[in-house]
This record gives C-alpha cells, sequence and structure tokens, in this order.
C-alpha cells in the first residue's frame, strides 16, 4: 500500500464542518472501499496558518516536500489552511 498527495478546498461553518463535507464528497467521488489516496482516508486535521507572502497551494506544496512532521504520515492528520469566509484548504499524504 501507497501514499498520494491530496489538496482540496471545502466550505463550512467551521473548519471541522468544512472537513466533513470534504471527505463526503471525497466519499462519494472515490468509494467507501478505503485507499482512496484522498481526504476521505483521514478522521482528523491540524490548522497550520498561511506562511506569509505564500499562496495556500503553493505552502502545501512546501510542506509536503519538505516532510513537515504534522502532516507527513498517511495516517496521520490532514493540514488545513483557514482561507476564510467559511473556505478551508485540506492537504497531506493520504493511503492508496
Amino acid at each position: 500500500m501507497g501514499a498520494d498527495v491530496f489538496m482540496t478546498t471545502s466550505t463550512g461553518w467551521c473548519a471541522r464542518d468544512a472537513f466533513t463535507n470534504a471527505r463526503q464528497d471525497a466519499l462519494d467521488d472515490y468509494g467507501h472501499l478505503g485507499y482512496t489516496g484522498s481526504i476521505a482516508e483521514k478522521h482528523d486535521f491540524i490548522t497550520i496558518p498561511l506562511k506569509e507572502g505564500y499562496q495556500p497551494y503553493e505552502y502545501a506544496e512546501e510542506l509536503i516536500d519538505n516532510c513537515d512532521r504534522r502532516i507527513h504520515d498517511k495516517w496521520g492528520p490532514a493540514g488545513c489552511i483557514v482561507l476564510g469566509r467559511g473556505k478551508y484548504f485540506f492537504f497531506g499524504w493520504a493511503s492508496c
């Protein structure tokens, strides 16, 4: 079993709500059998502040490329960057 990088944006009243929405969308898109390489494989997330001067996608790529310990485990939490106005950017490694 391997791992794949995922990145997705979701909306919700709060980060937890957006995370639940993103997982449900991934389950609908990729199925419920597991090992999808998507956010569907995640059970939790950790909020990571956006580094000044970066775009969310760009910063997420940097964290992934540098094996940031907060999001490096395919079984661990997803990263979450708050975009504002009910939007959240989730990213990380997921089992596939």
